[in-house]
Parts: C-alpha cells; structure tokens; sequence
C-alpha cells in the first residue's frame, strides 16, 4: 500500500530537481539571464577597449540572446533544457575567460560560482555532475595560467584557489543535503496523522482528485470507502484516551498489512478512515472490505486488565457510477456507512443498495 511519500507535495519535491519549485526556477532564470546580458554589454565595451575586440563582439551577441531568452522563458514548458543551457554556455565561457589572462586576470573567482549556480538550479546529485568537471578544468587552467609549481609563491597561488573551491563544493553539497532531508521531513510531517502514521485528511483529498484525474484519462475505476469505528466514543469514556489512541494505531497497521499494494487509506480525523481501492468491480471491492472487517471484529488487544474488541462499519461507493467528483463520492459513500449504522454496525454496505453483510461476531466495544 502507498505511503504519504507519494503524494503530491512529495510528487512535487522529486519533480522540482532543487530546493526551488519550478515557478522560483523560472523567475530566477529570468532575473539571471537578463543580470548576465546587462553584465555582459558592459564587459563588452571594456574588452573592446582593452583590444579584444572579437572577445567584446561575442559578449554582445551572447548578451543580446540572453535579453530575448529571457522574454522567452515566461512561457517555455522546457525549463530545465533552458538551464542545462544557460548554465553549460556560462561555464564554458568562464573557461574560456580564464584561457586569456591578459583579457581578465581575475576571472578565475568565477569558479567559485559555479556550485552555487549548478546547486541552487539543479539540485544536489545534477548540481555536482555539472559543476565538478568545470570545476576540475578551471583548476588546471590556473595551474597552466602560473607556470612551473615549484616555487613557494605559485603553489600558494594554486592551493588557495584549490581550497576554496573545494570547500565552496563541500558547504554547498552539505548544505544542500541537510535542506533536502529538512524539507522531506516537513513534507511527511504535513501529510501524514502523527498517531496511526497513515495519511490524513487533506493527504487522502489530494489522492482521491488525482486518483479521479487518472482514472478520467484511462477509463479504470475504484471505489471510495469510509470506515468508521463503532461505539468508539465508549472505548475513550470507560479506558480513557491512551485506550483510544491504542485502538486508533491497531487499526491503523492493519488498514496498511490487509490492503493491496494498488490501494491508499488514510484517517480523516477522529474514529474515521479513508479507503480508495484501485481497480475493483463492485464484487471484488465488497469481498475486500468485507475481509478487512472481518479481520478488525476478531482482533483483540490488551490494555491493562482490560481486553478490547471493536468493530467497524463501512460504507462503498464507485467510480464512476456513483459520481465523477469527490464530493459526490464521499457524500455517497457517507451515505451507505450512515445505513450500516442504522442497520446494527459491523457491516458493510453499498452507497445506492440495501447490500450488507451481518456480523460475525457480538456487536460489542469493550
């Protein structure tokens, strides 16, 4: 069965390859390329002037790409080609600078930039496959640029440069690993009920719109199941809320080892639970619920002195034949759990039939 790891906010993390959602990206680019242009007119005209006229010309032109890529990615769906581009003609223009000292002798700082945009951009794994070969190419360059490393100057020259690379890559990889496992766990703590460690409401919502999504483009079909405990307001008055909570994660384990690898389940609050079962006729949907009902009514757990059997009741509606939306579905599958209330609990019944099974065991709490 799914974990609350798969969810949108979670489909979003590994889809966003940074710590900068797609939008962010996008906007940033944006500010980049048109910063880059505008900075690139200005080295333009003094490279002129410093006699490397066609060094000068190349900036203008490169300058004046970047001012119509930048109109161009308001709208562009190939975001991250734009990027592999931008930031592949920007390194390898920095290696270019460096191979002309005389044109600028202090271009070797921009390989200090390079993890930080490759980073900020494409995320940690992407970011060091990137930014390590250029890295490595500009610190060899610098070798050639000094000469011969025997004197004490030169290797002083050359390992300051080293070592500052090598730790701007290593702050930037360390940091970005700790803000990946942060924001993981953020997102899990967002999407998931703390006490029975299944997804909750606003999680499960989210699922069943886009389980609707999917299912509308191939044509399948699943049903929707509310669960609910029964008399659970009895467990809590007589054994106490710690008694509750037990009752809350036994079920819990047992929603995520009886259902199939296919279907989601999560707690919409209180004594209450979701089920989206993927792939199912009406019959086999039936014959599923009506095992894990049965496997709920025989558990007994230990508390204390004391011994606690539950029950639960259900209530199954389909997809699409008891609405396309989801207020529709949870309306109607409200609608059955609401019969088999009325009908004596322990059951199990259809959103739009009087079809139900009778319990196997004492309709009992405690």
């Amino acid at each position: 069965m799914q974990t609350p790891q798969s969810m949108d906010l979670g489909a979003a993390l590994d889809q966003s390859c940074s710590g900068l959602r797609d939008s962010h990206r996008r906007s940033l680019m944006r500010l980049l390329f048109m910063v880059t242009g505008a900075a690139l007119l200005v080295f333009a005209c003094l490279q002129i002037l410093n006699g490397f006229g066609w060094v000068g010309l190349g900036e203008i032109g490169a300058s004046t790409l970047l001012f119509l890529g930048a109109w161009r990615l308001r709208t562009t769906p190939h975001l991250q080609l734009w990027i592999y581009t931008y930031l592949l003609a920007l390194f390898s223009f920095f290696l270019a600078i460096m191979l002309l000292p005389d044109a600028s002798v202090t271009a070797f700082v921009w390989i200090l930039m390079i993890p930080v945009l490759a980073y900020l951009l494409l995320g940690r794994r992407a970011g060091l496959l990137l930014s390590l070969p250029f890295m490595l190419a500009g610190a060899g360059i610098y070798w050639h640029y000094l000469g011969e490393a025997g004197s004490p100057a030169v290797l002083i020259d050359l390992l300051n440069l080293v070592l500052c690379a090598a730790l701007t890559l290593t702050f930037v990889h360390v940091y970005e690993m700790r803000r990946e496992e942060a924001e993981r766990r953020l997102v899990d703590m967002a999407q998931t009920d703390a006490l029975t460690g299944l997804a909750n409401r606003s999680t499960f919502q989210a699922t069943l719109h886009r389980t609707i999504a999917e299912n509308d483009r191939s044509g399948a079909v699943f049903a929707l199941v509310i669960m609910d405990i029964d008399h659970f307001k009895i467990i809590n008055d007589n054994l106490g809320h710690d008694a509750g909570d037990l009752v809350l994660r036994s079920i819990g384990q047992q929603l995520r080892e009886r259902l199939r690898s296919t279907d989601f389940v999560g707690r919409l609050g209180g004594e209450e639970f979701g089920l989206i079962l993927r792939d199912v006729t009406p019959a086999t949907a039936f014959e599923l619920v009506d095992q894990l009902r049965q496997s709920i009514a025989r558990r007994e757990l230990d508390y204390g002195e004391a011994r606690i059997r539950v029950t639960a009741s259900f209530g199954i509606a389909h997809w699409p034949e008891h609405g396309r939306d989801a207020e529709t579905l949870f309306c109607m599958a409200d609608q059955g759990l609401y019969r088999g209330k009325r009908a004596g609990r322990n059951c199990v019944f259809g959103a739009d039939t009087g079809k139900s099974i009778r319990p196997l065991l004492p309709d009992r709490a405690v």
